[in-house]
C-alpha cells in the first residue's frame, strides 16, 4: 500500500475516533460520574456484542451564527446505526449529552430522520435513547425544520413498525413530543425527564412549589400523566425492558409475532382458580392473579402499572403465541372504568391490533365510575374510544367475565356485539344492566315505598333474591349466543388456547375508509 493510502486510512482513524469521543473524556466522565451512561455505552448495552454498525458519524452542524463555527462536532450529537438485540435486527440511535448538552439541531434531527426512515424501509423496530434539552437555540428556525420533519418521520412509522423510546436523562420541549410519539416510552427512575415547557419557565417550579422532577421525572409520568409505560432502575435496566417488550412484537405490521416453544402444558388445568374469586360479589380480589396463573410459565409483563390501575394491561403468552393483556381490576374502585382507565386500555388495544397481537379481557366490570369529575372530564368521550378501539380491532379478540358485567361498560369490554370472537363466562359472571339491588331500586321503586317502614328492608331483600335469581348468572347470555359458552375455572387456560389456535388464522374484512374518526 501506497504512503498515500497509509495517510489516507490514519486520516480516517483518526476522524473515527474524533467522533468516538463525542464532546470530550472530559464530558464523558462527567456523564458516567453521574450513574449515567454515555450514547456509546447505552448502545452497547442495548444491542448484542459487536453487532453495531454506525451510520452518520461525520456529520456535522452547519451552522456559522453565535460561533457556532468553532463548535462543530462529528457525528452531532447522536449516535445512530443498527445492530441486533437477541439476534432480531433494529435501528437505534441514542442523543450524546456530551455534545451541546444533547440540544437537537438542525442536522441532529435530520440523522434520526435518516435513521427512522432506515427503518420503516427495512420494516424493523427503532428503539432511540433520549438525553438532551431540547430544540439548540443557535438553529433557530433551521432546527425547528428539522425537528418538524422528524416528527413526521415518525407519524408515518406509527403502526408499521415499533417504536420505543428509552428516556434516560431530561428532554425538553419538541423532542419530548418526539418521545412520545412512541409505541412505548420508558423512563429512567432517577434520571429520566420529560418537560414540553422547561422547567426554567415553569412558575411552580420558579415559586420553589415543586422540583424538576416533580413537575415532569419518571414517577409523575408513570403515575399521573400515564406517558411512562415502565420506570428503570437505570441505563442498563431500560435496555433490558425495551428488549423483553420487543419479545413480545413482531417486526412489522405485517409480520406476526414471535412464537416461543414453552414447557407449560396446552393442556394445564387451573384449579387455583375455582377459590380465587370470593362468594361475597362485592369482596375485592387481585386480576393480575387470574392471568398469571392462565399464561405460559405466569410471565405476565404489566404496563403502566401505576396509571390507572383500576384497568391492567400487558403482554403475556398462551400456548407460545403473544397475546395482549386487558383486565378490570376489581381490587381498586372495584374494577369500575374511567377516564383514565379507558384511555389507558383503549391505546394499548390499537397497539396490539396494529402489530397482528390477539387480545385477551379479563371482565369484571360494575360500570362507569359516577361521579361529578367524571361527567365533566368527558367520560362519555373517553369511555366511547375504548368501546371504538375494541370494535375497531380486526386481530382475535377472547373475553373472559369472572364475575360482574354490567351495562355500558360490558359493551364496551370486548362484547359479543362488538365482534369478538370467543366469549366465555364462569358459572359466578353476571351479565346484566346494572347490579340486583340498583336494578330493583329502580324497577320495584312505588311498590318498595308503598309497604310500611319496617318492611321495606323484607320486600327489597326478596325482590333482589328474585332479580338474581332470574339474570344473576351466566345463562341468559348464554341461551341468546352473546357467550359462547359458560366453562369450569379450572379449564380458563385450556379453553383460551385452544380458541387462540383456532382463531390464528383469522382475517377480517372491513369496508374501505381512509380512516375512523376516534373521539379523541
Amino acid at each position: 500500500m501506497s504512503n498515500n493510502s497509509n495517510q489516507k486510512l490514519e486520516e480516517l482513524r483518526q476522524k473515527r475516533n474524533e467522533a468516538n469521543l463525542g464532546g470530550g473524556l472530559k464530558k464523558q466522565e462527567a456523564i458516567r460520574k453521574s450513574g449515567r451512561g454515555t450514547a456509546r455505552d447505552r448502545i452497547s448495552m442495548l444491542l448484542d456484542e459487536e453487532s453495531f454498525v454506525e451510520i452518520d458519524s461525520f456529520v456535522t452542524h452547519r451552522t456559522v451564527d453565535h460561533n457556532m463555527f468553532l463548535h462543530q462536532t462529528l457525528g452531532d450529537g447522536v449516535v445512530a446505526g443498527h445492530g441486533t438485540i437477541n439476534g432480531r435486527k433494529v435501528f437505534c440511535f441514542a442523543q450524546d449529552f456530551s455534545v451541546h448538552g444533547g440540544s437537537m439541531g438542525e442536522i441532529h434531527a435530520k440523522k434520526i430522520s435518516k435513521i427512522v426512515e432506515m427503518a420503516e424501509r427495512a420494516k424493523v423496530p427503532i428503539v432511540g435513547m433520549w438525553d438532551g434539552g431540547g430544540q439548540r437555540a443557535q438553529d433557530g428556525i433551521s432546527g425547528l425544520a428539522g425537528t418538524g420533519e422528524l416528527l413526521d418521520r415518525f407519524v408515518q412509522s406509527s403502526g408499521r413498525i415499533p417504536i420505543i423510546s428509552l428516556v434516560l436523562g431530561p428532554v425538553v420541549g419538541v423532542s419530548s413530543l418526539a418521545a412520545g410519539l412512541a409505541d412505548f416510552t420508558i423512563l429512567g427512575e432517577d434520571h429520566g425527564q420529560l418537560f414540553l415547557s422547561s422547567p426554567l419557565e415553569t412558575p411552580e417550579v420558579i415559586e420553589g412549589e415543586i422540583d424538576a422532577a416533580g413537575l415532569g421525572g419518571a414517577n409523575l409520568h408513570a403515575s399521573r400523566s400515564g406517558i411512562a409505560c415502565l420506570i428503570a432502575d437505570d441505563d442498563e435496566d431500560a435496555c433490558a425492558m425495551a428488549a423483553e417488550i420487543l419479545g413480545y412484537l413482531p417486526d412489522h405490521n405485517a409480520a406476526m409475532p414471535p412464537f416461543i416453544e414453552t414447557a407449560d402444558s396446552s393442556e394445564r388445568l387451573n384449579p387455583e382458580l375455582e377459590t380465587l374469586v370470593p362468594d361475597n360479589p362485592n369482596r375485592p380480589y387481585d386480576m393480575v392473579k387470574v392471568v398469571e396463573e392462565i399464561v405460559d410459565d405466569g410471565d405476565f409483563m404489566e404496563l403502566f402499572g401505576s396509571y390507572a390501575d383500576n384497568i391492567i394491561i400487558g403482554f403475556a403468552r398462551l400456548g407460545g403465541r403473544t397475546v395482549g393483556v386487558v383486565g378490570n381490576q376489581p381490587k381498586v374502585l372495584a374494577g369500575c372504568l374511567d377516564i383514565d382507565a379507558s384511555i389507558k386500555a383503549a391505546r394499548f388495544i390499537r397497539t396490539c391490533d396494529a402489530f397482528n397481537v390477539p387480545l385477551v379481557t379479563f371482565e369484571d366490570v360494575p360500570g362507569f365510575l359516577p361521579g361529578v369529575v367524571q361527567e365533566w372530564g368527558g367520560i362519555i368521550r373517553h369511555g366511547a374510544k375504548l368501546l371504538f378501539a375494541y370494535a375497531e380491532a380486526t386481530v382475535p379478540k377472547l373475553t373472559l367475565v369472572t364475575r360482574k358485567a354490567y351495562g355500558g361498560a360490558y359493551l364496551a369490554m370486548s362484547c359479543k356485539h362488538l365482534r369478538s370472537d370467543y366469549n366465555i363466562a364462569w358459572p359466578t359472571a353476571e351479565l346484566a344492566v346494572m347490579g340486583a339491588e340498583g336494578a330493583v331500586n329502580i324497577i320495584h321503586r312505588r311498590e318498595i315505598n308503598a309497604v310500611e317502614d319496617d318492611s321495606k328492608e323484607v320486600v327489597r331483600s326478596q325482590l333482589v333474591d328474585e332479580y338474581k335469581a332470574k339474570f344473576g348468572d351466566p345463562y341468559v347470555a348464554a341461551r341468546n349466543g352473546w357467550l359462547d359458552d359458560v366453562i369450569e375455572p379450572n379449564e380458563t387456560r385450556v379453553r383460551l388456547i385452544r380458541a387462540l389456535n383456532i382463531l390464528h388464522s383469522k382475517r377480517e374484512w372491513s369496508p374501505p375508509k381512509k380512516h375512523g374518526n376516534i373521539p379523541l
